[in-house]
C-alpha cells in the first residue's frame, strides 16, 4: 500500500478523532468503554494538533488511515519525557489499514523528527500492555523497554515505557 505521512488537515480533524476512538474502543482499551472520559482527549484532534504535532498517514487517494500526536522536547503532550527526549502519544490506525505498515509508518516519521531536532538523545512512549501489534513495530524499530519508567496515570492503569536511543554524534 502506497501510505505518505504528513500533517493532519483541519477537515480531517473528525475521522482522526474518530479513528483514535475507535481503536481504542474496538480494542477493549477503555475500562469504561463508550463512556470512558479519555475518549474525548482521544477525539480532540484540533487541540492536540494546536498543541503539538499531528500526523497522519493517509493512503493513494488521501484517506486517513491512521494518526499519531508527536510532542517534541519541552512539549505539554509529553508525559514521561526528560528534556533532552522527544515523545509519541495515541498511535492509533484503522482496523482496515491494519497490517499495511501505517503504524511502523507514523512511528518512524515520529522517530525522524526527533533525530533531526538538535540536542535530542532520544524518542519515548508509554504503551498499554494489550497492544501487542504496536509493540512488536517497536521492538523491529530497536526501542527497548524501559520498565524503570513504567507509571499509573490512574489507579488500575499500567502503561509501559519505552525508549529509543539515538546514537551520539561527534
Amino acid at each position: 500500500m502506497d501510505i505518505t505521512i504528513r500533517p493532519v488537515e483541519p477537515a480531517e480533524y473528525a475521522a482522526l478523532g474518530e479513528i483514535t476512538a475507535e481503536a481504542y474502543l474496538g480494542d477493549g482499551l477503555l475500562d469504561y468503554g463508550a463512556d470512558d472520559p479519555y475518549l474525548v482527549q482521544l477525539r480532540d484532534v484540533p487541540r492536540r494538533a494546536e498543541e503539538a504535532e499531528v500526523l497522519v498517514a493517509a493512503d493513494a487517494r488521501s484517506r486517513v488511515l491512521g494518526g499519531v500526536t508527536y510532542a517534541p522536547p519541552g512539549n505539554r503532550w509529553a508525559d514521561i519525557a526528560t528534556p533532552d527526549e522527544a515523545e509519541f502519544r495515541m498511535l492509533a490506525v484503522s482496523r482496515e489499514a491494519r497490517g499495511a505498515g501505517a503504524g511502523e509508518a507514523l512511528v518512524r516519521a515520529c522517530i525522524d523528527r526527533a533525530q533531526a531536532t538538535a540536542g535530542v538523545t532520544g524518542i519515548v512512549l508509554s504503551t498499554q500492555p494489550a497492544m501487542r501489534g504496536a509493540h512488536r513495530i517497536y521492538g523491529r524499530l530497536g526501542f527497548v523497554r524501559t520498565p524503570e519508567r513504567d507509571w499509573y496515570p490512574i489507579e488500575g492503569l499500567s502503561l509501559l515505557t519505552y525508549r529509543l536511543e539515538f546514537p551520539a554524534v561527534s
